[in-house]
């Protein structure tokens, strides 16, 4: 389906639980094919992970905490960020956009993420907010959601951790995105209720799809049409 430029959508796929390996190998294919054809609208793919620990492109792992005792695989993958934990309970979103329409802007769009996902959160009656210097979104000093990027020719990959329920002991065999002492929640915690987290994908799909447009720039758009 090609859409207008000027008015961009963004299509969702809701994937269930996959190996990380399995949904690296699809956002690549992803990026690829909308590196060949710019007419192509944005992607958010949406999923749970097996239990795997991550860690971004950089030369220090100390916050891996010594990789040999891990409990789960380990992949060093082309993200900003240090060592996170991803598992059941946890909804992960890929987002495959075009900056090229949005200003080659990167720090925009990391806003533009963590701003939905306070929104999202704001939903829930969650207070959510930014904290000055460290990418995510927070409850107080307690972290809710992890956010780390990759590029490919400007068109991202990778994304955000929405904690939304399940077992959070295993972020205990890390330092979380580097951050010494950080305490991490989720929705169920700090609602004390029951939360779906495919109720969640779809709350986040319904706020991506309706907030896109505040990434484009209406010029480069008409550009690249």
């Amino acid at each position: 389906m090609k859409t207008s430029r000027v008015s961009p959508t963004m299509h969702a796929r809701w994937l269930g639980r996959l190996n990380f390996s399995d949904a690296l190998a699809l956002q690549e294919q992803t990026v690829s094919k909308k590196r060949e054809n710019p007419d192509l609208v944005d992607e958010l793919l949406l999923l749970e992970h097996e239990p795997v620990f991550t860690i971004g492109r950089t030369p220090d792992h100390s916050s891996l905490l010594g990789a040999s005792q891990l409990p789960h695989p380990l992949f060093r993958i082309n993200r900003g960020g240090q060592a996170t934990y991803h598992g059941p309970g946890q909804l992960i979103g890929y987002p495959i956009v075009d900056l090229r329409r949005c200003g080659q802007d990167l720090h925009k769009y990391l806003r533009w993420l963590e701003k939905v996902l306070i929104e999202l959160l704001a939903g829930s009656n969650i207070p959510a907010e930014r904290r000055d210097g460290l990418t995510g979104v927070w409850v107080g000093d307690r972290k809710i959601a992890s956010i780390g990027v990759g590029v490919r020719h400007w068109i991202t990959m990778h994304g955000f951790a929405l904690n939304v329920c399940g077992d959070l002991s295993q972020f205990g065999f890390i330092v979380p995105c580097g951050i010494s002492n950080v305490t991490m929640t989720s929705m169920e915690k700090e609602t004390a209720k029951t939360v779906c987290v495919t109720e969640i994908a779809k709350a986040v799909t319904t706020l991506m799809q309706e907030r896109i447009g505040e990434l484009i720039i209406p010029e480069t758009a008409t550009a690249l049409a």
